[in-house]
């Protein structure tokens, strides 16, 4: 696509899933990548499989040594680095505070670091792994779908204050993708997920899509917008058929 052809992008959690799907897709369209991930190995493995450059490491540290890496200036950051955190209203406060700091604060510490140099030139793309969960819950997952409501809504935040000075945002809101998240979901992600999964590949072809028609919004799963608007349409019913959801899913774990 000849709109990020030459551009410099920073794939975070990119060692795998959804997020090397990102990479390779943004790399075949000429695009300069960093590939980020916690993982030296598979850091290392996608970005030498697709001619990038690799900087391993947590996201939320690793602007100034990718802007490095990419000769001065980065045009794209795709925080897509993710925890499934899985738990109830229960869960360890650590893993509420791990959630937290991965899913929305990693975003956060981005921007702050992005912005300067963006709004000082007046052009930047800052692309955000969401989910579906963001949009609508996930049930077994209280860390993770109030952290992706966060998420969420950062990146909404971002777009409607600095569109006119030349920031692209996109939330990318899939339900469930074939990766290792999915399997970390458990009976959870089976019963939710599972049916109408796709390839991390079909998240990338959605992002350049949404990317070509500069829309903030991206749905993998065209459903998750019906979703969407029945639960702002008629919040009682939603909740009542998504209570429906958990109770099935209490009986199948209770066999």
């Amino acid at each position: 696509m000849s709109s990020v052809q030459g551009q410099t992008v920073v794939v975070t959690g990119a060692g795998g899933g959804i997020g090397a799907a990102l990479a390779r897709r943004f790399a075949a369209e000429g695009a300069r990548v960093v590939v980020n991930d916690l993982d030296p190995g598979r850091t290392k493995d996608v970005a030498e499989e697709i001619g990038a450059t690799a900087v391993a490491g947590d996201a939320s540290a690793i602007v100034e040594e990718a802007r490095e890496a990419l000769g001065g200036h980065i045009d794209v950051w795709c925080a897509n680095a993710g925890l499934a955190s899985p738990g109830d209203a229960f869960a360890d406060e650590a893993v509420w505070a791990a959630a937290w700091d991965v899913n929305v604060m990693a975003h956060v510490r981005a921007a702050r670091a992005l912005l300067p140099a963006w709004l000082e030139r007046g052009s930047g793309r800052f692309v955000s792994t969401v989910s579906a969960a963001g949009l609508l819950t996930m049930v077994g997952a209280a860390p993770y779908s109030v952290s992706k409501h966060g998420a969420y809504a950062f990146a909404e935040w971002l777009s409607l204050t600095y569109r006119h000075r030349g920031l692209k945002v996109h939330a990318i809101c899939p339900q469930g993708v074939r990766t290792d998240m999915l399997t970390a979901a458990g009976s959870a992600g089976e019963l939710v997920l599972a049916p109408t999964a796709i390839e991390p590949e079909d998240v990338a072809d959605a992002l350049f899509e949404g990317i070509g028609a500069d829309r903030f919004l991206i749905l993998p799963h065209p459903e998750v917008a019906a979703f969407y608007r029945a639960r702002a349409d008629d919040p009682e019913r939603w909740l009542g058929n998504m209570n429906h959801i958990q109770r099935k899913w209490e009986e199948g774990t209770e066999r």
